[in-house]
């Protein structure tokens, strides 16, 4: 096999703008969900916050040049959605827009492709505050009005940047935005009520078939939309049948309660069966998986590693995992994520892992491009985020050798080009991350950067592997290791 890629294929790195931006009250942008999340004691390791993150609202000159040097063909960032409409609703900030104009221009001038994400979690505060039905507990997803406030914040970038944006992806992640949000707790807005979460996740389909609707009517027929997922590679214990059982009831709640609708246009035929205890799932509208089912130009993925499962019998004592495949909380939760699967156990995959406990397993990554090869039959593939958290140290001569995500991140190149060899239409790969940032509930005690930041200085400086990857992207051919 081949170690060299296709002609054209896509070199990238990917942020997100809670992550990166700070500036968090500058030109009238408001607080987010994220904001109020690490604002409030307990939520986030050490206190930390994204008031200043890596100030990249005031240094995206400067980090844009960085991705030139590494020889970047294209950049995955988010907009912050309360930087542009304050509110969740009404007009557009032209200030906060005029961020990201004068960010895409500064990209195309170099002759980086910008691949914008419209939602990377950071739901506006006052959309969470808000609830049509009165609840108590407050609106944010788990509210039907949310999804057509999605699209019309949709529209609104669109008329700003669609001339000069050909790549858009509608939401990042919904599974984290939905059960980590809303049934674990353990991200923002914190709340911990599984029948929300499933609420959420079903307004989450919905805002991306609305968005979809939306920017259909206000981009240029060029350009393209996509959704990234982080569907899980699920996989059993043993080949015992009850084993097999509790595989195919997670992959339903992670995976299929997205892609079904989005792909297929119904849910899994036993997921509502699965949580029947939980919601009756009533705020399924006629129409809605009709909504949902839009016509995609790729498929955006993100992988960092597998679950493994096995049946177990409900035990009211045992704490539950606290975000099972994904952990990505700070600290334990005795809330699940997985509503109706109290009987499914999670294990540790076995073998090496990264400074986030992730089992390093490159072939999930290849089984996961080929399951989706085989679920959506020509539909182009994007691995959007990819990487690995490590205990990076400047050393006495001040680089950063680290080696290990090197070691990580040629493997899993390695399984994309055999599963390209395969059959997988995959059409570029996004490292996460460009940077050190705010690694969410962790705060800046997990980096997954190629460019190490100094949180003191904010000085930035490449890695060892930002320049292995450089040369990738120079040559489409995956160096030797450790290429250093």
């Amino acid at each position: 096999m081949s170690d060299r890629f296709p002609p054209g294929f896509l070199w990238g790195a990917a942020t997100s703008a809670y992550q990166i931006e700070g500036a968090a009250g500058e030109d009238g942008r408001t607080p987010s969900i994220w904001d109020t999340f690490s604002h409030t004691p307990g939520k986030v390791a050490d206190g930390d916050t994204g008031d200043l993150a890596v100030d990249h609202y005031h240094r995206w000159r400067e980090d844009v040049a960085l991705m030139a040097e590494l020889g970047l063909t294209s950049y995955r960032f988010s907009v912050s959605w309360s930087r542009v409409q304050p509110t969740g609703r009404g007009p557009a900030v032209q200030r906060g827009l005029d961020f990201y104009r004068r960010l895409v221009d500064e990209l195309l001038d170099h002759g980086i492709a910008p691949a914008l994400t419209l939602y990377h979690w950071d739901l506006p505060q006052e959309l969470e505050t808000a609830s049509s039905s009165g609840s108590a507990a407050g609106g944010g997803w788990p509210e039907r009005d949310t999804a057509y406030r999605f699209a019309e914040y949709a529209a609104l970038v669109a008329g700003a940047l669609g001339d000069r944006v050909e790549r858009w992806i509608t939401l990042n992640e919904p599974w984290c935005s939905a059960f980590l949000g809303y049934a674990s707790g353990v991200h923002a807005p914190g709340r911990t009520d599984p029948a929300a979460a499933l609420r959420a996740a079903h307004h989450l389909n919905l805002a991306h078939g609305e968005a979809t609707l939306a920017l259909r009517s206000a981009l240029p027929a060029r350009n393209q939309i996509a959704v990234s997922l982080n569907s899980s590679v699920v996989r059993p214990l043993s080949q015992d049948p009850a084993d097999l059982a509790a595989v195919r009831r997670i992959d339903d709640l992670a995976n299929g309660v997205f892609h079904g609708p989005m792909l297929h246009g119904a849910y899994p035929r036993d997921l509502f069966a699965d949580t029947a205890s939980v919601t009756d799932w009533s705020f399924v509208h006629d129409g809605d998986l009709r909504t949902i089912h839009q016509p995609l130009d790729a498929l955006g993925l993100n992988y960092y590693t597998t679950a493994l499962v096995s049946a177990a019998e409900p035990d009211p004592a045992a704490e539950p995992d606290p975000a099972g495949s994904r952990a990505d909380g700070h600290g334990a939760s005795a809330h699940s994520p997985w509503p109706g699967a109290a009987s499914v156990a999670f294990h540790q995959p076995p073998g090496e892992r990264t400074a986030m406990g992730w089992t390093i397993d490159p072939s999930g990554l290849y089984d996961l491009l080929l399951r989706y090869t085989r679920e959506a039959p020509g539909l182009p593939l994007l691995v959007t985020e990819n990487g690995a958290a490590c205990d990076d140290k400047p050393g006495p001569d001040g680089r950063v050798h680290d080696v290990d995500r090197i070691r990580y991140l040629r493997g899993h190149l390695a399984m994309v080009r055999q599963a390209i060899e395969a059959g997988a239409d995959v059409r570029g790969y996004y490292l996460w991350s460009l940077m050190d940032n705010f690694e969410w509930s962790y705060g800046y005690g997990k980096r997954f950067g190629a460019v190490y930041v100094d949180y003191e200085s904010l000085t930035r400086t490449p890695k060892s592997s930002a320049h292995w990857y450089a040369e990738l992207a120079r040559t489409g051919e995956l160096p030797e290791f450790p290429g250093v």
